[in-house]
């Protein structure tokens, strides 16, 4: 330690002399010896820093009267960590945040749930150096974002346009006119008459007499919402479903809905679409492909912590697959990490590759496979089980099912007396099985799912694997090798870098090596994450639930959910003799959502045209890949959404083209209830509450403008079901009324408290040390005898089990209970709605493609000259985080990245203007060059570039609010997003099978301006 010291000292010594000589002797001298230059810093040694919210007296945590200490949930990005906020009492600002020590996602090892608040304060100081151990943080994000909180661009009254949709040109109207408008219609902008909200909502009416499939007039009314940050459920169980209407839609179809799709077709549930997470803390093997644990990915900052751990004190060594070299790779850690380059979409020939490699050398885990069933896992005490020895007929009308008998039960064939058996009394089935059988009187060809899959990773050579990923055959070899090497203990990650036209395969294909060795529900391997306490529906209270709740039916506006083959319009064209393909547009029946495609389809009228859309937070035209070519769509309210109602706190690039805005709550203004993703090993539920007043307008009794309380008083105006008097009926019967947000939320508090064993009661120290004094009358109102138990929740900013909780054995104490697919009979027996062609059900290899099945390179986008684009995700910039200058401090802006030796071939220099090209548009950037980087890559950072939120002028009332350069700064790699002519005018490029956005792998040329 003092030797360490005196180096540095010397070290300073050095560093001051060598400054001398070149002119800063007197700075320095100042520094060392800690002299006042210009204005008088408040401490010589502190300068301006706050002072502590907590000082010790005898070792005991004393709080600093000035400032309050509340917990809440940061918005900073979609991981939403639990944190603490220090809030000058006198002012009312917050000065500071940092990690809250008893949630898993700000802290490792988090706090035991029963410490006492003042023991959490104690623990995280430098008492005993304590702190180090439970340090609790939060990432730039979360110390930077609250900013937002006041920010001059910021929304808090309701809005409605005046002029042209899109000159961002408005005037500040009450809340009371805001619902009248929205509701009765009207000839509101002078541009001829709109039809409201309540002729919309007509249960009774069909959309289309020809196709009743698509169902009610309700379905007129599309939301789109973003990530769900807690309040989700108050949108879509309270309003989507009370007003009748079947399309509501998140962000996941520009987010990562491919990787979603993939592991909802490896898990076999398209309709929950369940997640996996590497088990970090215990992984011996991890491979990331098209993703930077340490740098992105959800949740981000905890996934970093346990990386850092694995990688030093733990055993894992792990190899990134990705074009650009991020902070996932650390010399530090010498040969435990490495990066592999890769160019973008040439992830899914790499994987085939490596799966055909394994398959050839006998490297997976054969017993394992061989298990077919869940009796059979839990005879052989296994922790999982696959679907790899259940036979696909091959021919007739059942072709691509799984052979059943008439209970629905797979049969297989007994890999010990090679018989047909049903597989629930079978320990092993037998792998590699092609030959007839028969079962109920019937005879199928069949082949096992181990053989499909077999069959399709050996449809190419691994040299040709190697040309379509442009890794070398040999490091596919030692790849595969590799990951073969340290048993089941291996995980599998490729959050968000498989937005390219083949990425539901790619994630398909990337799960699947975690299959051959064994990996889910196994100490080490994957993980569906440890699950949440009871919220919404729990012991008390069945929030989702409400009498007359109806019940919304039809096809989507974005064509998801719904094969063609369901629709009229295909019995049509068979009962007239026609060949049904194509259909006019595709259907996605295996998508849950498509937000990307609801304007296209709207002005299409196909499926059917809308009346009205709702936003909340969205923000597609900023995050979609081509959406620049959905604006003359949005343009003119007669071609696509004919009344657009955008709830926001900020006006962005989406926002800008509404008729009216309803400002929203920001940060710790909030309520929420919200579960971390798959990385969490144990039950936790976060909870935010308002510890923060909103500026915002307030309605008749007092509430404040938000999408909470504007849903509650437009559901009220309605005469919707679930809302206002008798909305909300505990579970033994009582009624009570649903008038503002805390009604909802505070009994969604309440069923967390009581989750299996109860809570302890909260004393009222720690109600004061908590800052709770305020909630207090309203926790009695509400809970009742309860109202001390979710006071203690309140306290400590949600529930969290312990680390305890993980583990049995080397198994997951929460455990995925389905079998793995290895072949998917709903992917295997759906069909490309415009060629007829039947997908694979099991992964394999595809070109990047259109739609209809034309390859990008057939279309003539790419040649010798050509790079492809891709973005990567910011660890400091997110796309709802631009509105915070403490973060343009840290990262102004943006760049695109290339190559040194690609950019020194066109004579391009560090720091030039470049201009980038597509066949689907342009961005002007300054080229940075690095070395780490595929040399046929262009990177593009996201998170800048914008042209909302404060970016661009903004009219208000007459009054203009100048918009920030520093906003505009940087570059959005979704303006160079292509059309695909196969999916309508506008359309964009998506996967080809589940129609997510592409926007990775995108065919550009560069060229350097003058």
């Amino acid at each position: 330690m003092e030797e360490g010291r005196r180096r540095f000292l010397l070290g300073s010594g050095v560093v001051a002399g060598s400054a001398a000589v070149v002119g800063y002797k007197e700075t320095l001298g100042a520094v060392a010896l800690l002299k006042d230059k210009g204005e008088r810093a408040k401490d010589s040694i502190y300068g301006e820093a706050a002072e502590p919210e907590v000082r010790f007296e005898s070792g005991r945590a004393l709080v600093n009267p000035k400032y309050s200490i509340r917990p809440s949930v940061c918005n900073g990005c979609t991981t939403h960590c639990g944190i603490r906020v220090k809030i000058n009492q006198e002012s009312g600002a917050v000065e500071r945040v940092f990690g809250n020590p008893y949630s898993l996602l700000s802290s490792d090892p988090w706090l035991p749930y029963n410490t006492p608040l003042k023991e959490s304060l104690e623990v995280l100081s430098a008492q005993k150096e304590s702190g180090l151990h439970h340090r609790s943080t939060a990432c730039a994000r979360g110390n930077a974002v609250y900013d937002k909180l006041n920010d001059s661009f910021r929304v808090t009254k309701p809005l409605k346009r005046v002029g042209k949709r899109g000159e961002n040109a408005w005037v500040e109207i009450s809340p009371e006119q805001l619902i009248q408008e929205i509701l009765e219609g009207g000839n509101l902008f002078g541009e001829g008459e709109v039809e409201g909200l309540r002729s919309i909502r007509q249960l009774d009416k069909l959309i289309d007499e020809e196709n009743p499939e698509y169902g009610s007039s309700a379905n007129r009314l599309c939301v789109l919402g973003t990530a769900d940050e807690g309040r989700q459920v108050v949108m879509v169980q309270r309003f989507v479903q009370s007003f009748g209407t079947v399309n509501f839609m998140g962000h996941t179809s520009i987010c990562g809905l491919s990787m979603r799709a993939g592991e909802a077709a490896y898990l076999n549930d398209f309709v929950g679409y369940p997640h996996l997470k590497p088990d970090f803390k215990n992984c011996k093997f991890l491979l990331n492909i098209g993703t930077a644990p340490a740098h992105a990915g959800n949740p981000f900052k905890r996934q970093a912590k346990l990386l850092a751990q694995a990688r030093t004190t733990g055993e894992c060594r792990y190899v990134t697959v990705t074009p650009i070299l991020a902070n996932s790779d650390n010399i530090a850690v010498g040969e435990r990490s490495r990066w592999l380059p890769i160019a973008p979409s040439g992830d899914l020939a790499l994987v085939m590759g490596m799966i055909r490699l394994i398959i050839e050398e006998k490297r997976y885990l054969a017993d394992y496979l061989a298990i077919p069933s869940l009796e059979s896992q839990k005879a052989l005490e296994e922790v999982s089980f696959t679907n790899a020895t259940h036979l696909i007929i091959q021919k007739g009308e059942k072709e691509g099912q799984i052979l059943k008998d008439s209970q629905g039960s797979p049969w297989v064939i007994d890999a010990k007396e090679g018989v047909l058996r049903d597989s629930k009394s079978v320990l092993r089935g037998e792998l590699d099985f092609a030959g007839e059988v028969t079962l109920e009187g019937v005879s199928y060809e069949v082949k096992s799912a181990f053989l499909l899959l077999k069959e399709s990773a050996l449809a190419y050579t691994l040299e040709e694997y190697a040309s379509f990923s442009g890794i070398d055959s040999k490091e596919i070899v030692h790849l595969a090798r590799e990951f073969t090497s340290y048993g089941r203990s291996v995980g599998v990650d490729c959050h968000g870098g498989t937005m390219h036209t083949t990425g539901f395969y790619t994630t398909y294909a990337v799960m699947m090596l975690g299959a051959l060795v064994g990996n889910l529900n196994h100490k080490g391997g994957m993980s569906m994450g440890g699950g949440k306490f009871e919220d919404f529906n729990g012991e008390a209270y069945n929030l989702i639930a409400y009498p007359n709740k109806p019940k919304p039916q039809g096809a989507r506006i974005d064509r998801a959910r719904m094969a063609y083959e369901k629709t009229s319009e295909f019995k049509r064209k068979v009962a007239q003799g026609e060949n049904p393909y194509p259909a006019k547009a595709p259907w996605y029946g295996l998508a849950n959502a498509l937000e990307s495609d609801v304007i296209t389809n709207s002005e299409e009228g196909y499926p059917y045209k809308l009346g009205a859309l709702i936003s909340w937070c969205a923000n597609f035209i900023y995050g979609q890949s081509g959406s620049e070519h959905l604006l003359e769509s949005l343009k003119d309210p007669k071609r696509a959404i004919p009344l657009f109602i955008a709830i926001d706190p900020f006006i962005n690039e989406t926002s800008r083209w509404a008729d009216y805005i309803v400002p929203d709550s920001v940060m710790y203004e909030t309520w929420g209830v919200v579960s971390p993703w798959g990385a969490s090993l144990t039950k936790a539920s976060h909870l935010r509450y308002p510890i923060l007043p909103s500026p915002n307008a307030k309605w008749s009794n007092g509430e404040p403008v938000s999408m909470d309380s504007f849903i509650i008083e437009l559901g009220k105006a309605l005469g919707l079901p679930g809302f206002g008097k008798n909305g909300i009926v505990a579970k033994s019967g009582e009624k009570f009324p649903f008038d503002r947000p805390e009604e909802l939320y505070l009994r969604a508090f309440e069923n967390i408290a009581l989750s299996g064993k109860a809570v302890p009661e909260i004393s009222d120290e720690e109600i004061e040390l908590a800052g709770l004094k305020e909630y207090v009358g309203k926790l009695q109102a509400i809970n009742g005898e309860n109202w001390r138990r979710v006071a203690y929740v309140m306290a400590r900013g949600g529930r969290f089990a312990p680390i305890e909780d993980a583990y049995k054995g080397d198994s997951l104490s929460r455990a995925y209970p389905k079998a793995i697919s290895i072949y998917n009979e709903a992917l295997g027996t759906s069909k490309n709605s415009l060629t007829g062609e039947r997908y694979s059900g099991v992964p394999r290899f595809y070109a990047p493609r259109f739609t209809d099945g034309r390859s990008l390179e057939e279309a003539g986008l790419g040649d010798s000259r050509s790079f492809l684009a891709f973005s990567y995700k910011s660890n400091v910039l997110s796309a709802p985080t631009t509105a915070s200058r403490h973060l343009k401090e840290l990262r102004y802006t943006t760049f695109v990245d290339m190559n040194s030796q690609s950019a020194k071939a066109l004579g391009i220099v560090h720091g030039e203007r470049v201009r980038v090209v597509s066949k689907g548009g342009f961005v002007i950037g300054i080229c940075r060059l690095r070395e780490g980087i595929h040399p046929r890559s262009i990177g593009i950072e996201h998170g800048a570039g914008r042209e909302g939120e404060g970016a661009i002028d903004l009219f208000i009332n007459g009054n203009v609010i100048r918009g920030e350069i520093a906003r505009r700064s940087g570059v959005n790699i979704n303006k160079l997003g292509l059309k695909d002519a196969s999916k309508g005018k506008v359309g964009t490029l998506s996967d080809f099978v589940i129609g997510s956005n592409a926007r990775q792998g995108i065919p550009v040329w560069i060229e350097k301006l003058s």
